[in-house]
């Protein structure tokens, strides 16, 4: 791992003067870049649809193309300085560019660095790795150390996908060899009662034989010596059958422990798909609106609201400001109760009548304000729609979702 790293660095010895000088006055370009931190540029900073775009204008893509044909095709391309390599890099500049204004307000290395930090503990990666591996400020060992921390965030979550993965089918395997040794137990206890019923008859049947022959022949000694040498035996079966119905019932609570334990992961894993699913449909709702545009397109991407009135209840003031702009800018009237904290409650009837869309982030607004919104929302005929997160790419997945940015 630190050979890898501390050879991503190195560069062709034909252009390496060229580079460093270039280095303290402008942004690396893609090509000048050790070809051994291209991969993950390509992997970390594109999409797979973004890439094929480039990889289709480049006239590189054949139909039918995997994603890792696709990938390697990109990790190429990148090595090239002609008209293929600048396509490429101009690309990730102009799907990056708010992080590279960002970056472009720094100028030296622990700068650059702290900037890293910042992105990579708010989920930045894509853009803050872009933009700090080729700022002119990132040193040597500012650049193999963002590398590193990208590389183990990919060992990471691979790891604990695996990990929940390997934990659901150890618990099924587990789950399964109960089941058989209950079945056997089972089996075994039919046996044992079986046996146990018909050695009763058979001491039952003695008893009443001796009892007959001692009321006959008048020896009571020999009958109460009989008597009690059948009871201790009858006592022993007892104690036998009481054993195996424990053994059972431990079997049976082992069993149902597990079961237990496979449905609760079985169920974790749904929600996490379902979580990523609602994050992946978040991205490709914000990718799709802004990945691929200009800032002077963004306007034209995002559904129009044609004048029409949005409610936000509940949510973090801090950003009410963003999604304000947002919805003005998509030609919307925005409006916002804080679900009763500061606002009374009895607010909300008048704002849901003026509404023709209300939404709420569910991580962020009590359950008694959702209870009300709904309950208005039905009585009124108002439709909603309930947020993931107060972010601002669940805000935009419920604008492109919404009936009333559909062209009137």
């Amino acid at each position: 791992m630190l050979l890898a790293v501390s050879s991503l660095l190195e560069r062709p010895s034909d252009t390496a003067p060229e580079i460093e000088s270039a280095r303290t006055s402008r942004r690396t370009r893609i090509w000048d870049l050790s070809h051994h931190i291209h991969c993950s540029i390509i992997g970390t900073c594109l999409t797979t649809g973004e890439l094929r775009l480039i990889l289709v204008k480049a006239g590189l893509v054949v139909d039918g193309a995997s994603d890792h044909e696709l990938h390697s095709k990109g990790v190429q391309l990148a090595a090239e300085r002609d008209k293929l390599g600048k396509l490429l890099n101009k690309a990730l500049d102009k799907r990056h560019k708010a992080a590279l204004g960002r970056y472009d307000k720094v100028t030296t290395a622990d700068q650059v660095r702290q900037l890293w930090q910042g992105d990579l503990k708010s989920g930045n990666i894509p853009g803050g790795y872009w933009a700090a591996v080729t700022h002119p400020a990132a040193t040597d060992d500012v650049v193999r150390q963002i590398f590193g921390e990208v590389h183990m965030l990919s060992h990471m979550v691979g790891a604990a996908n695996r990990a929940d993965i390997r934990r659901l089918r150890d618990l099924e395997i587990e789950n399964d060899c109960l089941r058989e040794k209950l079945a056997r137990q089972e089996g075994h206890l039919r046996d044992g009662i079986a046996a146990r019923d018909g050695k009763i008859r058979e001491l039952s049947a003695l008893l009443a034989r001796r009892i007959a022959e001692d009321s006959r022949d008048g020896e009571a000694d020999d009958q109460s010596a009989d008597r009690k040498a059948l009871e201790g035996l009858i006592a022993d079966l007892q104690r036998r059958l009481q054993l195996e119905a424990s053994r059972r019932a431990g079997a049976e609570e082992r069993l149902a422990r597990a079961q237990d334990d496979c449905q609760r992961d079985r169920a974790r894993c749904q929600d996490l798909e379902r979580r990523e699913a609602a994050v992946r449909e978040e991205l490709e709702a914000i990718e799709t609106r802004f990945g691929a545009q200009g800032q002077e397109e963004t306007a034209e991407a995002l559904p129009r609201l044609r004048g029409r009135s949005l409610l936000y209840v509940g949510g973090r003031t801090d950003k009410l400001g963003h999604l304000k702009a947002l919805a003005e800018g998509c030609g919307g009237q925005f409006l916002h109760h804080d679900g009763g904290v500061d606002d009374r409650s009895g607010l909300i009837a008048g704002l849901v009548s003026r509404a023709d869309l209300v939404v709420f982030p569910v991580d962020c607004v009590s359950h008694e304000a959702v209870t009300q919104v709904k309950r208005l929302c039905r009585q009124m005929s108002k439709p909603y729609l309930p947020l993931r997160s107060t972010g601002l790419g669940s805000f935009v997945s419920a604008l492109a979702k919404a009936p009333i940015g559909a062209p009137a």
